[in-house]
């Protein structure tokens, strides 16, 4: 089989990505989904708080995922499900399975990668003690609840504050669990302030910062854990130690982009975000193959996600008609983004300069009143004023292309917090 278009992945990110494919009159376009349904995690997340800033109201996850789904079918997209994507090829060779047709080759023009994230387990954490039945991600917790019908448990302990996790306290206390607390290892949440206040503060369970779990106790089923405080180094302090009787431990301690296939086709992948390294159209250091959505970095925000997925798409258009040309190696770029003090991250990471361009970053702590500023090593280009940034926050910042003429090919820019307090 030979296409314009592969994309891997039908969650958010593949959904509008291959919309926006085909709004710029892309035809030749397939999707590969392993699950047995479009829409990805959001069809388990059936709390609302989706599509606020893409279309403008409050929706569920299902009802998020829907309408890109509806939107995909009277597209007439066409898109295979229960089809796993087992390898892929620098020259854009895809190889997936799936029951109907067993394997399958397709050669693609462009790729687009959207296979998501998945959740950092207790293996990742190596916490000592047996294997008890009651430990769970936050995700599977949430799966298990609302999808399959089971409760997994009555008397919660939370070990993160990512968003997922804030989610589920709430959703456990509304089937009528005891949700004891939330430990986090940080001295800040890693989730978004607001569901700090609606999952957390409105229902009274409190978060212990600087808290983790150091130990799991029982035998059959969990009967309870150790927490203690930690230092600066994230080390017990000796002498905080607190046995917590519970019968369930969730983990929502990070997520990890999934960049197997990444791997197998050579591509230069972020050590900090996880994900490829990409210019302002979200193509990869592979010319042709692009990415976007959690498979690139973790989004708080699926509207984020459908906003890059529609870059990505423009991306594609952009190869697939010659105007990518002077784009097709990083190395050709005009610069290279790097990052200074207080910014943990920063997406793209290449920019040719061409248009007008946003940059997504993350802080590598809270900072209160000052300038995110964008330099040449010697004087500030761009400048955007914060009152407060967070590091369970993704912000933005839009740079002309202007500003960016000056800059020789192979330059290297930074970008940088700067107190005003």
């Amino acid at each position: 089989m030979k296409v314009d278009v592969v994309i891997i992945g039908g969650g958010p990110a593949g959904l509008a990505a291959a919309l926006s494919c085909h709004k710029h009159g892309i035809r030749d376009i397939i999707i590969l989904e392993r699950d047995s349904h479009l829409g990805g995690i959001l069809q388990q997340c059936i709390h609302n708080g989706f599509g606020l800033h893409w279309f403008g109201e409050e929706l569920t996850g299902p009802e998020y995922a829907q309408r890109f789904i509806d939107q995909v079918e009277k597209a007439q997209i066409p898109y295979l499900l229960n089809t796993m994507v087992v390898d892929m090829d620098e020259d854009k060779t895809v190889y997936a399975i799936n029951p109907k047709h067993g394997p399958i080759k397709i050669q693609a023009k462009t790729v687009i990668l959207a296979m998501g994230c998945r959740e950092r387990t207790r293996g990742a954490l190596m916490i000592p003690g047996g294997r008890p039945a009651g430990v769970y991600t936050a995700g599977m917790a949430q799966r298990l609840i609302n999808i399959e019908g089971y409760m997994p448990g009555r008397e919660v302990v939370i070990l993160g504050s990512g968003d997922i996790g804030l989610i589920m306290a709430r959703r456990l206390t509304w089937e009528g669990a005891n949700v004891k607390m939330v430990c986090e290892i940080m001295p800040y949440s890693t989730g978004l302030i607001r569901n700090i206040r609606q999952c957390l503060e409105d229902y009274g369970i409190p978060i212990r910062f600087k808290h983790t779990v150091i130990k799991i106790h029982g035998r059959e089923r969990l009967e309870g854990v150790t927490v203690a405080q930690v230092d600066d180094a994230r080390r017990p302090v000796p002498g905080t130690e607190e046995y917590v009787s519970c019968d369930t431990l969730l983990l929502s301690v990070g997520l990890i982009p999934e960049n197997e296939l990444s791997q197998k086709a050579n591509l230069q992948l972020d050590p900090v975000t996880g994900g490829p390294v990409v210019d302002e159209y979200r193509q990869t250091s592979v010319p042709g193959v692009f990415a976007c959505g959690n498979v690139l970095h973790v989004h708080d925000l699926v509207d984020y996600v459908s906003e890059e997925a529609e870059i990505a798409g423009y991306g594609v258009w952009r190869y697939l008609n010659g105007l990518a040309s002077q784009l097709t190696r990083h190395v050709d770029m005009r610069a290279k983004i790097e990052t200074g003090y207080g910014i943990r991250y920063v997406v793209p990471q290449r920019i040719s300069g061409e248009e007008d361009i946003e940059l997504f970053f993350r802080s590598d702590n809270i900072y209160d009143e000052g300038m995110v500023e964008l330099t040449d090593g010697q004087k500030v280009l761009a400048s955007k004023r914060f009152l407060r940034i967070v590091p369970g926050q993704m912000e933005r910042f839009k740079i002309k292309k202007q500003v960016l003429s000056g800059i020789k090919p192979g330059g290297r820019l930074l970008i940088r917090w700067r107190s005003l307090a």
